[in-house]
């Protein structure tokens, strides 16, 4: 039996959602293949793009199953004695950092900088584990984010572009439903719980079915 294919969401299908949702008319390029970079000259698409990009961001800095990473080593340059930290780093935190507030870090210019010590530099550290959130690329997240994140950026553009309020409360609506449908996403994998159990635990909870087996 043949498979189905389905088209995923990518930059371009994106672009001309938002594109028509706006009543505009849809793109056929809008990267140079080889290169990436945009080739599209319309003003206007590439305010779309941006807004694409923005709404990607901001939904994906509020850290998720997907882009949430513990026990990330993390080197001290021998030369600097600094810890460089990536650009598609965008929220950090100490290991299990509850325990014992050793350090506090944030990102400085690049690097790692503790607000306790007050420095960048850490001669006598070998490493550090920290806790990451990182930011993808649009066609690296689950299918769910992209729907949410594109419906998302129409909304911005319609509010910006368009003088429109039914148009954009239909597209509020639209973005709420696809943040449901994200939520519930987040919530089965990620095996979220009430009590907080970290990740490398479990906890069974009380079955009344057991007392009938007895």
């Amino acid at each position: 039996m043949a498979s189905t294919t389905i088209d995923l969401d990518t930059e371009l299908s994106a672009v001309n959602s938002i594109l028509g949702a706006i009543g505009q008319a849809p793109i056929t390029q809008l990267k140079d293949p080889v290169t990436g970079a945009i080739t599209n000259a319309n003003p206007e698409v590439q305010f779309i793009y941006n807004l694409l990009k923005d709404a990607s961001i901001d939904v994906q800095s509020e850290g998720w199953h997907f882009n949430q990473e513990e026990h990330v080593e993390f080197q001290v340059d021998a030369t600097t004695n600094k810890v460089t930290i990536p650009s598609d780093v965008v929220k950090l935190d100490v290991h299990n950092n509850w325990h014992e507030r050793k350090y506090n870090f944030v990102r400085r210019k690049g690097v790692l900088y503790d607000k306790i010590t007050h420095t960048d530099e850490f001669p006598d550290v070998e490493k550090f584990v920290l806790d990451v959130t990182k930011i993808y690329e649009f066609e690296d997240l689950p299918p769910v984010f992209r729907r949410h994140i594109t419906y998302r950026a129409s909304r911005m553009a319609a509010t910006q572009l368009v003088a429109n309020p039914q148009l954009v409360q239909l597209l509020q609506t639209q973005e709420g439903l696809s943040r449901a449908s994200l939520m519930e996403y987040e919530c089965n994998q990620g095996n979220h719980n009430m009590m907080g159990f970290p990740d490398e635990t479990s906890y069974t909870t009380y079955q009344p079915w057991r007392n009938l087996a007895r």
